[in-house]
């Protein structure tokens, strides 16, 4: 099963610092977390950078969208997938790398992304565990890196969720933890799943989820979420 660890940092440490940046990723590791979650999409030259939006808009100021972006245009402080793992491998990160990709590029995202971690990540890390709300990204994750573990990320857990997960072949499941019923954490710990809960920022919300059957805490306050469980 896959080992995730108690609280994962979203985007870094993002309530402390701008999201998807090297200063969150110092940022989460000085307050505790000893895994990150990044969003990972393509430059226009095919080139993995980490943002989360269409556009550059509202985390840099640059009206600009990523698919139409080079990546010897990118504004400052956005880095570029490898510059990450760099940093990743200074500060001792585990990462939950999220396949975020623009419309249309689901699968040359995750191919580009996988090609990057084998070529990248270091293996003093443990493994990298890959993620998407994007089927088709998924499923070019199983076909073309299946050692890389991968969850299924679902806003909300459904009827189908299982069968969902089993067709891209995830072993964990991340979902939104204000949505997330006793029943439904207990059907996903049953059928032997690592649950993930997203975003995450009240250590007593935190506790209660852990209570029904998450393993792992995704949020913005590192170092509150972790005082709260331990």
């Amino acid at each position: 099963m896959l080992q995730l660890p108690k609280v994962i940092g979203h985007r870094g440490a993002m309530a402390y610092a701008p999201e998807n940046t090297l200063t969150s990723f110092r940022e989460a590791r000085r307050r505790g977390a000893s895994w990150v979650e990044i969003d990972v999409k393509l430059t226009a030259d095919g080139v993995p950078i980490l943002m989360h939006d269409p556009s550059f808009k509202r985390t840099t100021g640059v009206d600009r969208l990523v698919a139409e972006t080079r990546s010897a245009e990118l504004p400052a402080d956005v880095p570029t997938f490898e510059q990450a793992i760099a940093c990743f491998r200074e500060l001792g990160l585990g990462c939950n790398v999220e396949i975020k990709p623009c419309e249309g590029r689901e699968v040359e995202t995750t191919r580009r992304t996988v090609a990057t971690l084998r070529r990248c990540w270091p293996a003093s890390l443990p493994p990298p565990l890959l993620s998407s709300f994007k089927r088709a990204s998924l499923v070019a994750a199983q076909e073309a890196a299946p050692e890389f573990a991968r969850a299924i990320l679902l806003r909300e857990i459904e009827q189908n969720w299982r069968e969902r997960s089993e067709e891209v072949g995830a072993v964990g499941v991340n979902t939104d933890g204000s949505k997330l019923t006793a029943a439904r954490a207990a059907e996903i710990k049953k059928a032997g799943y690592a649950l993930a809960v997203y975003t995450i920022n009240d250590g007593d919300v935190a506790k209660a989820l852990v209570a029904i059957g998450a393993d792992c805490v995704i949020t913005d306050v590192p170092d509150v979420i972790l005082a709260a469980l331990n």
